[in-house]
C-alpha cells in the first residue's frame, strides 16, 4: 500500500504532540539518540520528559511549550508507510495548520477529556470540513486526567458529535487514550477496560489510502511545457485517475482534443507507458496547441471540467484586512493563477460558533463566507464534492497567503439581472411552446377540413 498522510489537530494543550510523540516511541520508531537529547533537554530546561519535545524541533518552541510550525515524520508499521503531520494548534499560527492539513489523507482531532471540547477544536474541524478531509476520527485524550471516566468520555463524545454534525461531519471513530500514559495508543489498556474499540495503530492501519482515487475520472492540472530539440513536454502531477500511452485526452478550458504519443524519459529503463494518481510526469501530445500553465487534462471520454469566470466559494479568511466586495485578490486554484473580484458575499459565518449573518460587506479574520467572484479569464476546475484537488484554491492579497476555499457551484448565476434574463429565457421558451402547439392544432384542423 502507498504511504498514508495523516495530520493531528486540536486546540493548543490537547496534547497533539505528545500522542504523535508516544506512538513514536512505542512502535520504536525513532532514530538512536533522540530519547537521551530529548531527556538532556529536559533536565536542562527542568521540566519533566515530555513526549512532545520529540516533535517541536524549534527552541522558542521548547521555551514556549507550543508548536508553531508544522512538524512532519515518516513512520512505518507491517501494513504500510506513513507521513505524520503535526498541526499547531494556536489560533495565531492557523495558516501553518491549513498548509499541514491540506494534503492529507485522514485526520485525527484530538479534545482534552479535562477541558472538553474548545473554541480552536470547533474552528479546526471547520477547516478540516473546508479542506475536504472525509476520514476524520477524534481522540479524546489525558484520560487519566478524569479518572479513565467512562461517563466523560460518553459525555466529550456527545458535544463532539453534536457540533460535527452542524457541518455535516460524521467522525469515524472516538477513541478515548492517554497520550502521556500510554493507553490504547499502541495496546489496549486495563484503564478503559470499558472501551471494546480499537487503539490508535490499529484504527491507524485500517485507513483507506489513495489507491481509491485510481479509478476515478482523469485530473492533471498543467505545471509547465517545456521544449527539448522538437519535443514539447507538458509535465504536471495526477491529482486523480490514470493515464496511458494512446489515450485521447482533452484540455480545459478550450477543450481542445489530442493523443498521447509518450511519457518523457531520460533513459530508456525510465520508458514507461501509464502513470497514475500521485505521479508527475512529462506528457507528448500529438499536436503542437499552445498549451499553458492551469490548464486541466482529462480523457476525453471523462466526465469534463466545468468552464467559467464566475463561482461560487466557501471562503475561509485569514487575512488582516477584511476580504470586501468589490475588491481584486489573486486566486490560485491547483496550478491556475487569475484575479478574483468579490463580487457578492452571500453569508459569513463565524467558525468558532457558527453564528450566520447574510448580505455582508465584509469577511473578517478567521470567519467563513459564501462569496461570489468574477474572474477575470475563464478557467477549468471542478465542484469540491466531485474532485477535491481541482476544487480547492487560497487568496493572495498582495504578496501574503490570506485565505482558502472550496468551489461549492461551478455554474451559479447571481444578481438582479441574471435573475430576470432566466425569467425572459423561460418566458421565450414557454410561448415557443405555446405557438408550435397552437400551430400544429392548425394543421391538424386544416387536414381535418380537407378529408
Amino acid at each position: 500500500m502507498s504511504e498514508l498522510k495523516i495530520v493531528f489537530v486540536g486546540h493548543v494543550d490537547h496534547g497533539k504532540s505528545t500522542i504523535i510523540g508516544r506512538l513514536l516511541y512505542d512502535t520504536k520508531s525513532l532514530p538512536q539518540g533522540v530519547v537521551d537529547k530529548v531527556q538532556r533537554i529536559a533536565d536542562e530546561t527542568g521540566k519533566d520528559f515530555e513526549f512532545a519535545y520529540l516533535l517541536d524541533a524549534f527552541a522558542e518552541e521548547r521555551q514556549q511549550g507550543i508548536t508553531i510550525d508544522t512538524t512532519q515524520l515518516k513512520f512505518s508499521t507491517t501494513t504500510r508507510d506513513y507521513l505524520i503531520i503535526d498541526a499547531p494548534g494556536h489560533k495565531e499560527f492557523l495558516k501553518n495548520m491549513i498548509s499541514g492539513a491540506a494534503n492529507a489523507n485522514a485526520a485525527f482531532l484530538v479534545i482534552d477529556a479535562q477541558a472538553g471540547v474548545q473554541e480552536q477544536s470547533r474552528r479546526h474541524a471547520y477547516l478540516l470540513s473546508l479542506l475536504g478531509i472525509k476520514k476524520i476520527f477524534v481522540l479524546v485524550n489525558k484520560m487519566d486526567l478524569v479518572g479513565y471516566s467512562a461517563l466523560r468520555f460518553l459525555e466529550v463524545s456527545d458535544d463532539i458529535k453534536n457540533f460535527l454534525a452542524t457541518i455535516k461531519i460524521t467522525p469515524q471513530r472516538i477513541i478515548p487514550i492517554s497520550g502521556f500514559v500510554g493507553d490504547n495508543v499502541t495496546e489496549h489498556s486495563e484503564n478503559l477496560s470499558w472501551y471494546a474499540g480499537e487503539t490508535l495503530i490499529d484504527t491507524l492501519d485500517k485507513i483507506s489510502g489513495v489507491e481509491e482515487n485510481f479509478s476515478a475520472a482523469l485530473r492533471l492540472p498543467i505545471q509547465d511545457v517545456y521544449k527539448f530539440d522538437e519535443r514539447r513536454i507538458i509535465a504536471g502531477r495526477i491529482e486523480s485517475g490514470k493515464l496511458n500511452v494512446g489515450d485521447k485526452i482533452k484540455i480545459f478550458p478550450e477543450g481542445r482534443q489530442t493523443v498521447v504519443i509518450e511519457f518523457a524519459h531520460w533513459q530508456k529503463r525510465d520508458k514507461k507507458f501509464s502513470a497514475q494518481t500521485g505521479e508527475s510526469v512529462g506528457v507528448i501530445v500529438a499536436d503542437e496547441f499552445f498549451n499553458r500553465r492551469g490548464e486541466i487534462i482529462t480523457l476525453a471520454n471523462d466526465v469534463p471540467p466545468k468552464v467559467s469566470n464566475r463561482l461560487r466559494a466557501s471562503v475561509f479568511w485569514l487575512g488582516k484586512n477584511f476580504l470586501t466586495v468589490g475588491k481584486s485578490y489573486k486566486l490560485k486554484l491547483a496550478t491556475a493563477e487569475v484575479e478574483a473580484t468579490v463580487e457578492k458575499i452571500i453569508l459569513t459565518v463565524d467558525a468558532a460558533t457558527l453564528q450566520r449573518q447574510e448580505n455582508s460587506s465584509a469577511l473578517k479574520l478567521n470567519d467563513v463566507g459564501e462569496i461570489i467572484f468574477k474572474l477575470k479569464d475563464k478557467i477549468a476546475f471542478d465542484e469540491f464534492g466531485t474532485f477535491q484537488a481541482t476544487g480547492r484554491f487560497v487568496l493572495v492579497d498582495g504578496y501574503d497567503v490570506a485565505g482558502g476555499g472550496i468551489v461549492l457551484d461551478a455554474n451559479f448565476r447571481g444578481g438582479r439581472n441574471d435573475f430576470h434574463r432566466r425569467q425572459a429565457e423561460i418566458l421565450r421558451r414557454t410561448l415557443q411552446r405555446i405557438l408550435l402547439r397552437r400551430g400544429a392544432t392548425q394543421d391538424n384542423s386544416s387536414c381535418r377540413e380537407q378529408k
